[in-house]
């Protein structure tokens, strides 16, 4: 559950100088309403995504993959997403889940700024681009059982 200040609060993020340029975005309450890259997203391509090794997803949710060997269970399954969780609300969750739960170990996908611990390869860049993390949001508000 958010705290009381995050419900309460709007922030405004801009791209970060010196970095690969991230698509700024509004943070409202427990969820970023719009998309980072003004379209929908491609619920195929997000579903290709979350059970790449590349974005981690399945290394700790697990969800409706038949197909999935080996999926994790250190997290919520992915399974109803769509049904517990807004479009804006999974997209902070993707964005930056930090911000709603500071102990989290989902790592933040669109965030560059403030991290420790980051591999030379990552440094400067988000992990998922926007268009990525749409497409992801896309998939995941579609799983409505």
């Amino acid at each position: 559950m958010a705290s009381a200040w995050l419900a309460a609060a709007a922030f405004a993020l801009p791209c970060s100088a010196g970095a690969q340029a991230l698509r700024s975005y509004v943070v409202t309450g427990d969820g970023i309403a719009e998309s980072l890259t003004g379209t929908p997203g491609d619920a195929a391509r997000g579903r290709a995504l979350v059970l790449e090794r590349t974005s981690t997803c399945i290394l700790c949710h697990s969800g409706p993959f038949p197909e999935a060997t080996f999926q994790g269970d250190l997290a919520p399954s992915l399974a109803g997403a769509g049904s517990r969780w807004s479009e804006g609300q999974l997209r902070l969750r993707l964005v930056d889940a930090s911000r709603l739960n500071p102990a989290t170990i989902m790592p933040s996908y669109y965030r560059i700024d403030g991290l420790l611990r980051v591999g030379p390869a990552w440094r400067g860049k988000p992990i998922l681009s926007a268009e990525q993390i749409e497409d992801i949001v896309a998939y995941l508000a579609s799983l409505r059982d």
